[in-house]
């Protein structure tokens, strides 16, 4: 499941990912009731009609659009899916003309998510991949129980590249991989991440591939005060001379996994934020100046920032 506003009226919607059965969209009408606009807005069925394996799912404005997209991770032999929100309730399925698609044929997909791994200031995809038949090989001779993960970095302009090779032998390495979930493990401002394993150790992996760089980052932390003290479900809007990015708090997706309640944005070669505004699900808006990089800033609901604490050397 997923919390996304992807009519942008201020009121959260629910996306349901389902295994063999269409997806659900529910949009808030704002007044206590939801309607269901899966088939209407495009994110029901694959492109063909056919209802997939749905199981982990992610959103996030990939493309700086103002308008939040989808991922939905499926089965072997269906591609994942990579619904863009066109805007005004529509969605289409950028996957199958993208290495999104083309990558993702052949493995069957769970946990996944939109993180900055580079923190070049564009979010890219994470995967967890393996199969549920140990013996699906015999029946399948491309297809195997365990695969290795897809990273997918942004590009911009919608496009992404599978990059999971270069990421490190053992990062790349042949699992049944289910859930996998990111958190600054390190407080250097870069996400690290955690898969799980079906009858495997979990694994744990350090980020350094912004370290040596000139990318910065700043980490966000929201205290709310009428709103829930987390700050789930606020819409941070942050800007920089590169454009602006937005993000919304929300307590996990992926597959049965929960990130860390902080918000990251990667900044590519500028040292702070110019502004940053902070949407509360109260009401209530803030707005700050000048954040510099370097730091994992607390913002407090009403009454801006409440404290920082700088990056690990």
């Amino acid at each position: 499941m997923a919390i996304l506003d992807y009519d942008n009226d201020g009121w959260p919607d629910f996306l349901f990912s389902n295994d063999t059965q269409p997806n659900k969209l529910y949009r808030n009408n704002g007044n206590g009731t939801f309607t269901e606009k899966a088939v209407v807005a495009g994110v029901a069925f694959s492109e063909d009609g056919v209802a997939r394996a749905g199981m982990g799912v992610d959103t996030f404005d990939y493309d700086r659009s103002g308008n939040t997209s989808l991922i939905i991770t499926n089965f072997s032999n269906q591609m994942i899916s990579l619904y863009h929100n066109e805007g005004k309730g529509l969605f289409v399925d950028e996957a199958p003309r993208s290495d999104v698609g083309r990558a993702s044929l052949l493995t069957l997909g769970f946990g996944c998510f939109f993180f900055d791994y580079d923190l070049d200031g564009w979010p890219d995809i994470l995967v967890a991949n393996g199969h549920i038949d140990p013996d699906i090989q015999k029946v399948q001779a491309n297809v195997k129980f365990a695969e290795p993960p897809h990273l997918f970095r942004n590009l911009g302009g919608g496009k992404f590249a599978e990059v999971t090779k270069t990421a490190g032998a053992e990062f790349a390495g042949a699992r049944v991989g289910r859930s996998v979930a990111y958190a600054d493990v390190f407080n250097d401002g870069r996400l690290d991440v955690l898969f799980t394993t079906n009858g495997g150790a979990p694994k744990l992996f350090r980020n350094v591939a912004a370290a040596g760089t000139a990318n910065h980052s700043v980490r966000l932390k929201l205290a709310g005060t009428k709103s829930n003290r987390d700050g789930i479900g606020a819409v941070v809007k942050l800007t920089t001379a590169d454009g602006t990015q937005t993000q919304m708090l929300r307590s996990g997706s992926s597959y049965l996994a929960a990130n860390e309640l902080v918000l990251t944005f990667g900044l590519a070669g500028a040292t702070k934020a110019d502004t940053v505004e902070i949407r509360w699900p109260s009401g209530t808006v803030d707005k700050l100046g000048a954040v510099q990089a370097g730091q994992t800033v607390t913002i407090s609901e009403g009454k801006g920032q409440a404290g920082a604490r700088a990056f690990a050397k």
